[in-house]
């Protein structure tokens, strides 16, 4: 084998090189966007939709990316396309060395001024996420102020939107930036729970949690009276209620 013929052997089984390079940035788009359809990562990447199909082969074979779940589909015409999202074995490969200064310094807090403390900061930190969300109290509406925590947390990078579910809606969030550290600190995602229910003025139940090994976060919201929604935040989705967890049923 020529030396060349070995680097690129060497790059293919590191996941370094070109190809390596490419898988990283589909796995950053899929993690940064949540699920996405070949063609969507292909235009983002410039690169051609059979090149990204490969990627996510390789992907898929290492068990980075999984399909789905079943009807998450958001409509068009033709052939239902296939959507890819992150697994946790994907996004556990993520980890960066902050994640450890963060548990640290939460771990420095709680030994230094007690739980109580772990707890404000957990509640300090959702609370600025949604600082500029208006309550249902000014809203009127349970689905405005959904929409309004939605984009709040897509904007601190969750990548979150909702969907009609049964007699309620769902709020995913297919990424978690605190994700490894919450994972140790549930305090973190209990926080972000007592919070939505202030703001939403019902009971919210958290169904499923990126720290917990899923591949979404999801959070129940019951809705009274609730109608078909058009929203295209909130469409609804076949198939998610019997799925709360993102995995694809097999």
């Amino acid at each position: 084998m020529t030396d060349s013929k070995r680097l690129h052997a060497q790059q293919h089984a590191e996941g370094t090189g070109a190809d390596g390079q490419t898988r990283a940035a589909v796995v950053s788009l899929l993690v940064d966007e949540g699920p996405m359809t070949a063609s969507d990562i292909a235009d983002r990447l410039g690169i051609s939709p059979a090149g990204v199909r490969r990627h996510l082969d390789n992907l898929t074979e290492s068990g980075d990316v999984d399909l789905a779940p079943a009807g998450f589909n958001k409509g068009g015409r033709g052939r239902p396309a296939k959507w890819f999202q992150i697994t946790p074995t994907g996004r556990g490969k993520l980890r960066h060395a902050y994640d450890d200064l963060a548990g640290a310094a939460i771990r420095s807090l709680r030994d230094i001024a007690g739980q109580e403390a772990v707890d404000a900061f957990a509640r300090e930190r959702v609370t600025g996420i949604v600082a500029d969300v208006a309550p249902v109290t000014e809203t009127g509406s349970v689905i405005a102020t959904v929409e309004q925590i939605a984009d709040a947390l897509t904007g601190a990078g969750y990548s979150a939107d909702i969907r009609q579910v049964g007699n309620g809606v769902q709020m995913c969030q297919h990424h978690c930036p605190v994700a490894h550290v919450a994972a140790e600190f549930p305090e973190l995602c209990e926080a972000e729970t007592a919070v939505f229910t202030e703001l939403l003025g019902t009971h919210v139940q958290r169904l499923a949690t990126i720290a917990n090994g899923d591949c979404v976060c999801s959070t129940h919201v019951p809705v009274s009276g609730l109608t078909d929604m058009h929203d295209k935040k909130a469409e609804p989705q076949p198939g998610v209620a019997d799925n709360p967890h993102g995995k694809v049923p097999r």
